[in-house]
């Protein structure tokens, strides 16, 4: 299984995804500087990851603070997390681990533990085991929409590049693939960072599943050739109401999924929920360097001194939406009153209404 973040001596180790597909190397951040650098500049990236990422960073500061006394070791536990936060906007695991880490934080001081450096490293490896839990529960539940011979459209990757391990939308992919099921995919190259291409293309070359890229604005096209039976994404932040933030270009799928009656399926886990949003208009759309637009990896590919405009993410309204697939079962037509109650945050077998 891929593995593209984990803790290993003390350190944080990740797959560096910039350097996809060409090299498979890693890149060791052994402070939460520059954990934050790694996030920044999409050496890890995918929502649950990137909330990973931060449990990691958190518990590397936390290191960096061992000895002090209690107040003043929470006090600048706070800040640096509230550094890692600003690290990337849209993602909203980012902010629930970081959450889970300051509660963590609370609960050890409250119980007296004089050094609580070893309880949030604990704490951060729990979220990253639990995350390739909830990716292989997410897989189990979507597998049941898949149908034998399905050709299936994705977008960005949301597989184990974009988790702990094992993958969201991907992960449904990759359990139906286990159940037997004859699938193949088409894989959105995902401008203009090419996430699909480079990324979700080896991820399932290296799974042997087959797989056909074809540019972002191909979709349309097949679709009309009635050639895909599904469409299957991820997401950075779920809205209350189900409106849902992801990759941009994810929006003109679902408008091309609904004109042609393809369902669309968006796999998250629950952690990517934000009840605090009522609808996708209150999240915050991260806008990236506009060099990504005129140029890729120092190659220009249009005129020097070219505008450019870069939102990273775009939101499809819940009414676009078939279903939700959660570790916790499948959300159809997702709305606010089918989304129920908050549910705790925190441990991964609390409730959730449907």
């Amino acid at each position: 299984m891929i593995r593209p973040v984990f803790w290993k001596n003390n350190s944080l180790v990740l797959i560096d995804q910039n350097a996809l597909p060409q090299k498979e190397q890693q890149v060791i951040c052994s402070n939460y500087r520059q954990a934050i650098a790694a996030i920044k500049d999409l050496t890890v990236r995918g929502a649950p990851a990137i909330g990973v990422a931060a449990a990691f960073a958190a518990a590397l500061g936390a290191q960096e603070l061992a000895g002090l006394p209690p107040e003043k070791f929470s006090k600048k536990f706070d800040r640096l997390c509230d550094e890692i936060a600003r690290s990337r906007p849209t993602a909203r695991n980012l902010f629930w681990a970081l959450e889970r880490m300051k509660t963590k934080l609370a609960d050890l001081q409250r119980k007296g533990v004089k050094n609580p450096v070893t309880g949030l490293v604990a704490e951060a490896k729990l979220i990253c085991a639990e995350d390739i839990e909830i990716n292989k529960r997410i897989g189990q539940v979507g597998c049941s929409l898949i149908d034998d011979g399905d050709s299936v459209l994705t977008h960005c990757n949301a597989g184990a590049l974009a988790t702990a391990g094992y993958g969201t939308a991907l992960g449904v992919i990759y359990a139906a693939r286990a159940a037997g099921k004859k699938i193949s995919v088409f894989v959105d190259e995902t401008r203009p960072v090419l996430q699909g291409a480079r990324l979700t293309a080896w991820e399932l070359k290296k799974e042997k599943i087959p797989a056909t890229l074809i540019t972002d604005n191909m979709a349309g096209f097949l679709m009309q050739q009635r050639r895909i039976d599904k469409v299957i994404v991820g997401a950075d932040r779920i809205a209350a109401n189900g409106d849902t933030a992801n990759k941009i270009g994810t929006y003109s799928l679902a408008v091309l999924a609904a004109a042609h009656r393809i369902p669309f399926y968006v796999a998250a886990p629950l952690s990517t929920f934000d009840f605090t949003m009522k609808t996708g208009a209150e999240i915050p759309i991260e806008e990236r360097a506009p060099v990504e637009v005129t140029g890729f990896r120092g190659v220009p590919v249009a005129p020097g001194g070219m505008k450019a405009y870069n939102p990273a993410f775009d939101v499809t309204p819940a009414s676009l939406i078939t279903a939700i697939i959660t570790e916790k079962g499948v959300i159809s037509r997702p709305d606010t009153r089918r989304l129920g109650r908050p549910y705790k945050r925190g441990k991964t077998n609390e409730t959730f209404s449907f």
